[in-house]
């Protein structure tokens, strides 16, 4: 069999982590972006993105990927995806300039028969309301991407969603052999459900993230245990062993948001009720500040101008991305206090930007700390002993949302620890 020969569009986190697994799939990958130095980076193995095993995969499948400022060496591609980042703004609005730009250079640039499939996250709509060039061939793919897990993601898809203009009719044949080098069940479906799929999964993702938040929060008043909880929610097949039930401070990244904030607007536009939708915002933003309301119960106004340990500024873990991050945040209702902070990848300007202290290591921003505060539960902070920090701190509260530490392993160092969904 011929190895399909596919084009990306696009080399942000998108289109450049699938383009990676493309290639490791056995696919023959041309990469365009119109950012002359990003190409020449990525071309000498450099990328500019965190994520897991990305750097380890692009050298490896390094002879099947070839990157490009020149459109025209799309011209060959049996087909090609529209792959960038869509930016949102504070609001959760996409901004779809971008997008829009890159599609019309594209279709201007490669003969008329080439599909193409765009792979970005777009709103319902967005796809059939293109104007491409009489003849050419369009399609519309679900991404799977999260940030920390894209290659994984990538490369083992769960299935593929694919929006087609008519669902009836087969895929590209080229099109059809690419997608069965990942082995899983082919979804075919009208343009407007599949880009409602993305946003239909997310919101499930968000209902089950708004009952463990509430739920947890009444653990923490009532003596209860969420980590208790939540294995016997596991074991009710009607939630399933990989539920997200997991408590955390809010919605960040951007992605959900976006969705959140784009059926808001269908809802509006449309005259159905999206009222579960807002609760479901209203509650992030409450969630947001659950470490913030703990420092004021616990620290803030007892003590004299205390300093506040920061354990990362990343939104999640695995990535480089502070898109509305919990520290960032709380960072920012900090600003009488002299906060000293250490995030494994973020750093230098961002840092700066905040006005606070970066610390060289984790254990150097707890130096003389009053608390410390885990906000991105990053691997490297779990091979810290408790012990360690007890004894470069001047208090002995650790706020630790995600349970990163063993909370038996704090208090035995001597320290109060509190975490979510536990009193």
């Amino acid at each position: 069999m011929t190895a399909p020969k596919v084009g990306f569009a696009g080399m942000t986190h998108l289109g450049l982590n699938s383009a990676v697994a493309s290639a490791a799939r056995g696919a023959h990958v041309t990469c365009y972006d119109g950012d002359e130095a990003l190409v020449e980076s990525l071309a000498a193995g450099r990328t500019h993105i965190v994520e897991p095993d990305l750097d380890r995969l692009l050298g490896e499948h390094a002879a099947g990927l070839q990157f490009t400022s020149d459109l025209a060496t799309l011209s060959d591609r049996d087909f090609v995806y529209i792959a960038p980042d869509v930016p949102t703004n504070d609001r959760g609005e996409s901004d779809l300039t971008g997008i829009r730009e890159l599609i019309e250079r594209v279709d201007g640039s490669l003969p008329a028969e080439i599909p193409l499939i765009v792979l970005s996250q777009v709103p319902p709509g967005f796809t059939r309301q293109l104007k491409l060039r009489a003849g050419r061939p369009l399609y519309y793919q679900v991404e799977t991407l999260i940030f920390g897990q894209a290659i994984h993601r990538a490369l083992h898809p769960e299935r593929f969603i694919i929006g087609c203009g008519d669902p009836e009719e087969p895929l590209p044949e080229a099109f059809r052999t690419y997608l069965e080098l990942f082995e899983c069940p082919l979804l075919p479906m009208r343009y407007e459900s599949a880009e409602l799929a993305k946003i239909s999964i997310n919101c499930c993702l968000v209902a089950s993230i708004g009952v463990a938040n509430t739920l947890a929060e009444l653990c923490e008043r009532t003596g209860a245990d969420w980590s208790e909880i939540v294995p016997a929610l596991k074991r009710d097949k009607r939630i399933g062993p990989h539920a997200y039930l997991a408590p955390g401070l809010g919605i960040a990244g951007g992605n959900l948001e976006r969705d959140l904030n784009t059926v808001i607007g269908l809802a509006d536009r449309h005259g159905t009720d999206a009222g579960i939708v807002r609760a479901w915002i209203h509650n992030s933003e409450y969630r947001k500040h659950w470490v913030l309301r703990a420092l004021h119960r616990r620290l803030l106004g007892q003590v004299e101008d205390p300093v506040i340990a920061v354990w990362g500024l990343a939104y999640k873990p695995n990535t480089h991305s502070t898109k509305n991050s919990p520290a960032l945040a709380l960072i920012d209702h900090l600003d009488r206090y002299r906060v000293q902070a250490f995030d494994p990848v973020v750093k230098g300007a961002p840092v700066e930007a905040l006005g606070i202290v970066e610390a060289p290591d984790p254990r150097e921003a707890c130096a003389g700390a009053d608390v410390l505060a885990i906000m991105t539960p990053w691997n490297d902070f779990k091979q810290v002993p408790p012990a360690d920090v007890a004894r470069v701190m001047n208090g002995t509260l650790v706020i630790d949302p995600y349970r990163t530490w063993n909370p038996a392993a704090c208090r035995e160092a001597g320290l109060t620890y509190i975490t979510l969904g536990s009193a």
